[in-house]
């Protein structure tokens, strides 16, 4: 029987899947396995099922030994992989693309509607029983009908999230590197600009693009200077995509108006200066979080895993 390493806690589903056809370890805390830990566990590994929160590099791949066939990313986003180390040593790499979209488009538009109508803010002020009453100018959001919502990276999720926003009654812009499909383009009645030009018109911008060195920091100092003081930025992508420092001090000065933030930069740490400010609504990474669609996710690192071990051709293979 091959050896299968889970790096974290899966549904179990995925679990007996595997063990159903495999010799099974799993790392059963719900803190996530130290390195040390890590490099002892994948010794003679035949496949790896890791989760977001494991860098596996050369020396991971170095301490599996040369009968490593598959790593089975638990995510779409695989910067915790070094896709090339994997490819130089014939390791297959797969991820778990298109189930999660709907879970994480509901989690940006939650947080558009959060950090908009401000119900973080309003929330705590119930929770901290400070006196409050109704009145015309209590609390006052921004609406969304008739606004602009900027997509960048308008993939399956961002695509998914401006649905949503079309149901609201929004204008849908977006920047990428191509155009998109004519018919998705004609659907959200979608106008491709510049990155800039994006983010100077757009009410609300909302961060889908993949996460590498290409776009660390994509949104800094000088892209918040270009935005409208009036507008706010969403990131459900990954946190080094935004230079939290520059974000805080963009916030602090009133250079725009909110942000909605479901990733950090050095998670699970937070920059000191978001968590001061009452004009950003954060949650703890809970994009892809609701039992159906985690489940879905770890059946398809499973499934992946069992296929490369049985011969087959994985189903959503990640290529350098």
């Amino acid at each position: 029987m091959s050896k299968v390493v889970i790096t974290g806690r899966i549904p179990d589903p995925a679990v007996e899947s595997l063990r159903a056809e495999h010799e099974v370890w799993m790392h059963e805390d719900t803190d996530p396995i130290s390195r040390a830990a890590l490099l002892e566990a994948v010794i003679g590994a035949d496949a790896v099922v890791s989760l977001l929160t494991e860098r596996i590099d050369a020396e991971v791949l170095d301490a599996a030994g040369d009968q490593l066939h598959v790593l089975a990313n638990v995510a779409v986003g695989y910067n915790n992989v070094d896709v090339p180390a994997c490819a130089e040593r014939g390791v297959v790499v797969t991820n778990t693309p298109g189930v999660l979209t709907e879970a994480t488009a509901d989690i940006a538009f939650g947080l558009i509607l959060m950090v908009t109508r401000r119900l973080g803010e309003g929330e705590r002020v119930i929770r901290s029983q400070t006196p409050w009453s109704w009145g015309m100018s209590y609390m006052l959001g921004s609406g969304l009908q008739g606004k602009t919502l900027g997509v960048i990276g308008l993939g399956d999720i961002g695509a998914a999230t401006a649905r949503r926003a079309r149901a609201f009654g929004m204008h849908i812009a977006y920047a990428s590197r191509s155009e998109c499909d004519p018919e998705l383009a004609e659907e959200l009645q979608a106008t491709r600009l510049e990155t800039d030009e994006l983010l100077a018109t757009a009410d609300v911008v909302s961060l889908h693009c993949p996460y590498s060195q290409a776009t660390h920091h994509l949104i800094g100092a000088e892209q918040l200077a270009l935005m409208k003081n009036t507008a706010y930025l969403v990131n459900t992508a990954r946190g080094p995509i935004v230079d939290e420092a520059a974000l805080a001090e963009a916030l602090r000065h009133g250079q725009i108006a909110g942000a909605g933030l479901d990733v950090f930069e050095n998670e699970p740490a937070v920059h000191e200066g978001l968590l001061e400010l009452d004009t950003v609504a954060m949650v703890p990474h809970l994009g892809s979080a609701t039992i159906e669609t985690r489940t879905a996710m770890a059946q398809l690192a499973a499934d992946n895993a069992r296929a490369v071990l049985s011969g087959r051709a994985p189903l959503t293979e990640v290529r350098p």
